[in-house]
């Protein structure tokens, strides 16, 4: 997976496919991936961290992420690369399927 800095038309077009299948969008906000998980409960958001936390150790690419009660606020990019890479839009996508 690539941690090469995305250009504009890359990040819309990754977005745009992302977005094709996620049950609300990603948007991008000073330059991250930037959504908002809402969860039944707290135990359901945490159980979400949890295993999306499992899957971003794996990948060796770690989230900023917020939660209070049942709201799980995730920003995504590659610090390294100063930006948006194929590797959050990868993460997203795994957080996309363990939402479900």
């Amino acid at each position: 997976m690539s941690r090469t800095k995305l250009t504009e038309q890359e990040i819309q077009s990754s977005l745009d496919a992302l977005n094709a299948s996620a049950a609300s969008p990603w948007k991008v906000i000073e330059g991250k991936l930037h959504k908002e998980f809402q969860f039944k409960d707290f135990n359901e958001a945490f159980g979400f961290m949890a295993r999306a936390a499992l899957v971003a150790e794996s990948m060796d690419h770690h989230p900023e992420w917020f939660n209070v009660y049942r709201t799980v606020r995730v920003d995504l990019a590659t610090h390294d690369a100063g930006g948006i890479t194929e590797l959050d839009f990868s993460l997203a996508g795994r957080m996309e399927t363990i939402a479900g």
